[in-house]
């Protein structure tokens, strides 16, 4: 079956090991404790004060950062992680347990063979055999699915999921790939002790990025390319954040930027912080627009991904494996990635903001770095934002939206015209405008940025004209909802299909 099936095997069997030996040396205690919600002592975390309720309490140090807190029930698998250099967690599920929890001492090694010898033999011997017959169903499994096609599941509305075939002996997709390993865990990527032996797998092959926070590389893994976002130690809660959130919430939509892992490696001595994501070859949004123009088809097509996948981040998903809201609030056309088949995606949830209505809690996170200033929104820039109130931080978004809307449109032929890629606001404010630049234009003048006439002569372009100065308004409420905004553009969207067959039948 090739290279890549048999690491899949493999890596599989490891996993399935690494979680039958942590649970025997689990404490029968904490899994009890699982089911009933217990107060815990919460520190150094904004979604609480003193105390908070979950299902077990935690203490996490990462690279010398103490908290405490608590965790729900989709999210006690991140109790297992006690091995990874630079991170240490430990669970309970006493009230009030985690109080006098600390980050434990190196244990000593007695080099005298005794009953702990005997101990380990005795869970060693049948761990072997176990590994021994789990390579052989692997094999067998393996066997039976070449002699059939695969199937790969491929998420493709909010709610809805479509199968779609994939020759037999074809390299392998993300969607394989996800087949053999996703559990019914918590994150949206691997499972987390799979996840942590990410590093050493990923062979690095070219950077084709940097910016403050670090560098973007493409590597291989499996034999397909992925993305390792490797973060610069100054931005290490940037890491942590998106890491928090990509593990914590069910995040899979064809719109946001799929996550497969984040780990740690050390190299020179030091620490690398790495996000393994999809790959697109076609990089940013951004960098597209420098060389791409659009007709007015694709113009809607984009920017009807970027609002779908707005949507989905701002929607909060009661259910068992539900998912809080999101509010981005550094949404710009660097942190969005092209797709091959004309669609986008959102990257960067560095600066995310979760908020839970049933369960009650804003969790805005500790990351000192702020958003983008040519993005900001005029309650940002005058500082009037309420920041107790998620609503907030979901309109600084559609602000921000209004603005990527326009540099797509800017990019778009009409009647054989188009405009040069120029950043929002490019002609009032300098290329690298201060907070009071920003602020003055936007507050204080209450300038937008200019729509060519060429846009209000065609049907599509019009109509996401007025979608983006409905964006634009200097009150918050008044401005339009990702879902208003998507809902606008796929009518749009259904009128043209409907337009073109139309037309089709009567020529």
């Amino acid at each position: 079956m090739g290279r890549a099936t048999t690491l899949k095997a493999l890596l599989s069997t490891a996993w399935l090991v690494c979680v039958l030996a942590d649970q025997l040396a689990d404490d029968s205690s904490t899994k009890e404790g699982a089911n009933d919600r217990v107060e815990c002592v919460c520190a150094n975390r904004h979604e609480c004060t003193d105390t908070c309720f979950g299902y077990v309490c935690f203490f996490t140090v990462v690279h010398g950062y103490a908290s405490r807190g608590c965790f729900e029930l989709q999210q006690y698998e991140q109790c297992r992680s006690h091995s990874i250099p630079d991170f240490h967690i430990n669970c309970c599920s006493e009230h009030l347990c985690n109080f006098n929890l600390t980050e434990p001492k190196e244990p000593e090694v007695n080099p005298e063979p005794g009953a702990a010898d005997s101990a380990i033999m005795l869970v060693a011997v049948p761990l072997l055999i176990l590994l021994i017959v789990a390579m052989a169903v692997c094999a067998l499994v393996v066997w039976l699915r070449s002699r059939k096609p695969h199937y790969r599941l491929t998420h493709m509305d909010d709610h809805d999921a479509t199968m779609m075939k994939v020759p037999a002996g074809a390299d392998p997709t993300y969607g394989d790939i996800f087949d053999e390993f996703c559990t019914s865990g918590s994150g949206t990527g691997l499972p987390y002790l799979v996840q942590r032996t990410m590093a050493r797998q990923i062979s690095l092959v070219e950077c084709v990025g940097k910016g403050r926070y670090g560098e973007v590389w493409r590597g291989t893994w499996m034999g397909e390319s992925v993305a390792v976002k490797i973060f610069s130690s100054r931005d290490e809660q940037s890491w942590f954040r998106e890491t928090e959130i990509y593990n914590t919430v069910q995040l899979r939509h064809d719109n946001i930027l799929g996550f497969i892992a984040s780990d740690m490696t050390s190299k020179n001595s030091s620490t690398q912080l790495w996000l393994i994501t999809h790959f697109h070859e076609l990089g940013s949004l951004y960098d597209f627009l420098q060389y791409s123009s659009l007709d007015p088809e694709g113009c809607l097509r984009m920017c009807l991904s970027v609002a779908s996948g707005l949507v989905h981040l701002h929607t909060e998903i009661l259910s068992t494996q539900g998912k809080p809201a999101i509010a981005h609030r550094d949404l710009k056309s660097r942190n969005i990635l092209v797709k091959r088949n004309g669609q986008c995606c959102i990257a960067d949830l560095g600066l995310g903001v979760i908020h839970s209505q049933s369960n009650d809690y804003l969790d805005v996170g500790t990351n000192p770095r702020v958003g983008t200033k040519r993005y900001m929104a005029p309650e940002v820039l005058d500082e009037s934002i309420r920041v107790d109130v998620f609503e907030s931080y979901k309109q600084t978004d559609i602000w921000a939206l209004g603005l990527v809307l326009w540099e797509i449109s800017r990019r778009t032929v009409v009647n054989g015209i188009v405009e040069d890629y120029r950043p929002p606001f490019f002609d009032m404010v300098p290329s690298d405008p201060s907070f009071e630049d920003m602020r003055k234009v936007v507050c204080v003048d209450q300038h937008r940025p200019s729509l060519h006439n060429r846009l209000y002569s065609h049907p599509i372009l019009s109509s996401i004209a007025k979608v983006m100065k409905e964006c634009w308004f200097q009150s918050p409420p008044a401005r339009l909802t990702a879902l208003r905004v998507r809902k606008t553009l796929s009518k749009l969207d259904q009128d043209t299909d409907q337009g073109t067959d139309k037309l089709k039948q009567d020529v």
